[in-house]
């Protein structure tokens, strides 16, 4: 090896020694050696913003990453409780049982859940807030009228429509799946609305304004009738929650 030839590899190593020693340039560091040299207030403030965005979106990709790790460890959600409507039994999760579910997965990555809620007119407001240890957070929410089917007194039709919105905004948020149990499947297997249930949904529909068409394409039915038990809630909220628009 000549000279010339060792002597290049030692300049090139000494730099790379002497890059690898240079700390790291942070939004945080250029404002230290801001205020080491008595910046103005102008360049101070934008120097702090600066940090403030860097720290969210540290915290935003710490956030997706919890939450992504997290919802590979979720199990399926049991539906274990049963409710009836007339005649007809479904089964759906408890949003307790989905607390036991979940809450251990998200403890372990910094992640949490809340709850905001908001009653006005009848109208009832559910805002799921998932939130990470390193500060980030993001909601979203979901809206629909009371619940008044079967016998439900003005505080129990609020009740039904906040615990069923809380299920639903948080499985929304977190990606949730939900399965039947063997019992479930047979209890809501090929079971169809009533009559007097049809009459309720078609009566609703006429008070709302809804389009028959979309709501028969939506259920993939050809008409009413053939409505499956199970979804009877569901179509019930969806038309509740155009009324509370109208």
């Amino acid at each position: 090896m000549t000279s010339a030839l060792r002597h290049r590899r030692s300049s090139a190593g000494s730099r790379l020694t002497e890059l690898r020693r240079a700390p790291t340039i942070t939004p945080l560091s250029l404002l230290s050696s801001a205020l080491d040299r008595g910046a103005d207030e102008h360049v101070l403030s934008q120097l702090i913003g600066l940090h403030e965005r860097s720290r969210g979106e540290e915290a935003r990709r710490s956030f997706e990453a919890a939450l992504a790790a997290a919802k590979a460890e979720l199990p399926v959600i049991a539906k274990t409780q049963i409710a009836s409507i007339g005649s007809k039994h479904y089964r759906h999760e408890d949003l307790a049982e989905i607390a036991r579910t979940i809450g251990p997965g998200l403890a372990r990555h910094g992640l949490a859940y809340r709850f905001r809620s908001n009653s006005e007119d009848e109208k009832v407001t559910i805002v799921c807030v998932i939130s990470h240890r390193d500060g980030h957070s993001e909601e979203n929410s979901l809206s629909a009228a009371a619940d008044h089917t079967g016998e439900k007194n003005a505080i129990q039709a609020i009740g039904s429509t906040l615990t069923y919105l809380q299920r639903m905004t948080l499985k929304a948020a977190l990606g949730l799946a939900a399965a039947d149990d063997d019992d479930g499947k047979a209890a809501g297997a090929g079971e169809t609305i009533t009559r007097q249930q049809t009459r309720e949904l078609l009566a609703l529909i006429d008070d709302v304004g809804g389009e028959r068409e979309a709501l028969l394409r939506f259920f993939k039915i050809n008409a009413f009738t053939e409505l499956p038990a199970r979804r009877f809630r569901q179509a019930l909220v969806m038309l509740n929650a155009r009324k509370g628009r109208v």
